[in-house]
């Protein structure tokens, strides 16, 4: 009570002025480094600038889900990057699709960019001052998971969707665009699949978007996420792979995966044409680990392979490697057509359910996987050693789109000397019609298998329809 009374009796009118002042400019410094608690980077310096803008849910409109309404982030190092610039220039079209690469330095040779086809790159932010604990990972996981935050900070107000991916992720962006005009990017969604592997899901979580197959987050979501984003960074140093740092965030904010089974981890090895000729009726939206895998087709290097299949994708995007199985009961043929990849020839009666599940053409991720983990998310079936007893099958050779619809055309891989039926034996190729696939967002939410006729076979040539199955159509052989 003494002390009180003399500062009371001290306070002269000048000396509270001073106190006051003093007060204030505590009370200013107290907000100034307070304002941002989280770690600041030690640089920030991209490649190109891009403006910033708010990401709130007052920038959705009425008007379609288009290319422009996507914003890209693809995670890829100053090591990797030259590597992978066929990959991006299959997917990326500067006109049309906006997107960013993510580096951590300049790369370590100079790209070939005279064709303006590849993203700007953008030199990510300092991370070494979050913690990274796992054994023998990499701590490139934070810099890649942080990208999450760096790219709504700089992104533009227009943008409902931003799509993470790797510089060896391809992506069908036409379809993708397709998949997230059945969602509300004002409302906050977390997109993607899991692994194809089984292990690979219980190592890390069957509720996780894998980010090698890519996944997108709308707008609304992502601007939250990346207010919160760096405080989560703290608590998940354990953890492996960027991936595993956006889910246990995205978790914390109360929001679990949307799975959509067309993004593609890619989670094997060798052949993938049991994945590809058995393709669900979601669109194909994203290839991954494709330098992990032989060539999709024969007597093409990877490369190569990837721009054949374009071919098809820029006509007919939404039918690609959709699978359409029709029957030549006159010749008791089955046959199986993965649109714009493959046309596979059966003898004899398949039963449709069996032709959907994947015939096993592929290894495990892990090499010399035991058999209790090398199992897979999928209804496998097996893919004869014997050649003779697979199905009889025909490579996309050419592509043809005019007025009357799309012709497809292809080739026998190679003429076997198998006891076949004459009708087989003598086919060397086939040609399919069909007209461009339209959906529209309703259509997108329950898809159907289309079915397809079968014309009789002249000069070893056969030809096939596709077209819309009727009302009450089933697809199988009928007596």
């Amino acid at each position: 009570m003494r002390t009180s009374n003399f500062l009371f009796k001290t306070l002269t009118p000048s000396r509270l002025h001073n106190f006051l002042l003093c007060l204030s400019l505590l009370f200013i410094a107290y907000l100034l480094l307070s304002s941002n608690p989280q770690p600041s980077s030690s640089h920030q310096a991209p490649i190109v600038h891009h403006p910033r803008a708010s990401l709130s849910s007052s920038s959705s409109s009425s008007s379609p889900t288009s290319r422009r309404h996507l914003l890209f982030a693809i995670g890829s190092s100053s090591g990797s990057f030259a590597a992978r610039l066929p990959y991006l220039r299959l997917w990326h079209s500067p006109n049309s699709t906006r997107a960013f690469a993510f580096l951590d330095g300049l790369p370590s040779s100079s790209d070939d960019d005279s064709d303006g086809l590849l993203p700007p790159t953008v030199i990510s932010q300092d991370t070494s001052a979050f913690p990274y604990s796992f054994k023998s990972g990499f701590r490139s996981a934070i810099r890649l998971a942080r990208v999450a935050k760096e790219i709504v900070d700089f992104a533009e107000a227009d943008v409902r969707w931003f799509v993470f991916g790797d510089d060896d992720t391809v992506f069908f962006v036409d379809n993708l665009v397709k998949v997230l005009s059945k969602y509300d990017h004002t409302r906050w969604y977390y997109i993607g699949s899991n692994s194809e592997s089984y292990f690979q899901n219980s190592k890390n979580s069957f509720e996780m978007a894998f980010g090698g197959g890519g996944f997108a987050i709308s707008s609304s979501l992502a601007a939250a996420l990346a207010k919160v984003l760096d405080s989560c960074l703290f608590r998940y140093s354990h953890l492996y792979g960027s991936d595993s740092r956006i889910f246990s965030c995205v978790a914390e904010l109360g929001v679990g995966m949307t799975h959509e089974p067309g993004f593609h981890q890619v989670d094997m090895r060798g052949n993938l044409f049991g994945l590809l000729t058995a393709h669900p009726l979601s669109p194909m939206v994203s290839l991954h680990h494709l330098d992990k895998v032989d060539p999709i087709f024969p007597n093409m290097n990877r490369s190569e392979s990837m721009e054949h299949l374009f071919k098809a994708v820029k006509v007919d995007p939404l039918r690609i490697l959709q699978q359409c199985v029709c029957y030549d009961r006159s010749n008791s043929l089955t046959v199986s057509v993965s649109w714009g990849y493959a046309v596979q020839v059966f003898e004899g009666n398949e039963l449709l359910p069996d032709l959907l599940s994947l015939q096993r053409t592929f290894t495990p991720w892990r090499r010399g996987m035991n058999t209790d983990l090398s199992r897979y998310m999928y209804t496998l079936r097996d893919y004869p050693r014997d050649v003779c007893k697979r199905p009889v099958t025909f490579f996309l050779e050419s592509i043809l789109s005019d007025n009357l619809g799309v012709r497809t055309t292809y080739s026998r891989q190679n003429p076997d000397n198998c006891a076949r039926g004459k009708s087989v034996k003598n086919l060397k190729k086939i040609t399919v019609f069909s007209r461009k696939l339209e959906l529209d967002t309703e259509q997108m939410k329950a898809p159907r298998r289309q079915c397809c006729d079968i014309l009789p076979i002249i000069n070893g040539s056969m030809v096939i329809h596709i077209r819309e199955c009727g009302p009450t159509e089933l697809i199988a052989m009928h007596p």
